[in-house]
């Protein structure tokens, strides 16, 4: 198939993605559940691409769970994100050094 294809499908489906809600939803969503979920929505989407890039991106996946896991208990101690990204990076490096 032509390449031109595919970039007219891509936005078609950006642009119905954009305009739907616009032309569906014209006044305040009130029921709670839907307003919930929508506020949850882009936290969910940026941990479904973020978590399976942080374990792929290493030579060795137990590395990658290493970093994910020292990085959670770090965030969750209230550190900043450039002491959790160093956490992170100092795990990765020593448990390469460890495992190879």
């Amino acid at each position: 198939m032509s390449n031109y294809f595919y970039i007219l499908v891509a936005a078609l489906v950006s642009t119905v993605i954009r305009a739907l809600p616009l032309t569906v939803f014209r006044k305040p969503i009130k029921n709670q559940f839907v307003r919930s979920f929508l506020f949850y929505v882009p936290y969910v989407t940026l941990a479904v691409m973020t978590f399976p890039a942080m374990v792929n991106a290493t030579q060795s996946k137990i590395s990658g769970v290493l970093a994910l896991v020292c990085g959670t208990v770090a965030a969750w101690f209230n550190m900043s994100l450039f002491k959790v990204a160093c956490i992170c990076c100092a795990v990765v490096f020593i448990s390469e050094l460890i495992i190879l």
